[in-house]
């Protein structure tokens, strides 16, 4: 189905060059650059410091340090550390009830090794139960150390656990 869509999508009007890229801004770089390692599989491609002289006209405010941490299947996630720390994030739930971005979304051939890891790695979950069916997919919401909200998506929709959500 999938494939047929992708017929009827209009031509671009430029060509991706790079992988898609999502910036989230940290308080801790350390804790959540271990964070998206060790629990998720990201690992580091680029680090850089971003001088005031190109931050500021760019909209993002004073001096950053970026880290680019290439997801597993495709795909980056920047973590960006102000040089003064930011706001405390705003609850992640309900996850709709504010406007922008919700979500990072990782899809997964088995989400019960991350969700264990998720568990134990800082991150507290959003969904009741953890782990909830829809669709022929099991689907589970949890904020990452620092608040942000993440999904996680795999196919095994058909597998039935204790304490898991029903459909």
């Amino acid at each position: 189905m999938a494939d047929d869509r992708a017929d009827q999508v209009p031509e671009a009007r430029a060509r991706m060059t790079e992988p898609f890229e999502v910036g989230v801004v940290v308080r801790d770089l350390e804790l959540m650059e271990r964070f998206y390692r060790e629990v998720l599989g990201c690992f580091e491609v680029h680090r850089s410091r971003i001088p005031a002289s190109v931050s500021v006209p760019a909209g993002l405010g004073d001096e950053l340090l970026v880290v680019w941490l290439q997801v597993p299947s495709g795909g980056r996630v920047k973590l960006i550390r102000p040089q003064s720390a930011p706001a405390p994030a705003p609850s992640a739930l309900p996850l709709t009830a504010r406007r922008g971005l919700a979500y990072l979304t990782f899809h997964l051939d088995d989400m019960d090794p991350v969700v264990t890891a998720l568990a134990t790695g800082g991150a507290q979950p959003l969904s009741d139960p953890v782990v909830v069916w829809a669709r022929g997919r099991r689907i589970s919401f949890w904020a990452d150390p620092e608040g942000n909200a993440l999904e996680l998506v795999d196919g095994r929709g058909d597998v039935r656990e204790p304490g898991r959500s029903e459909p």
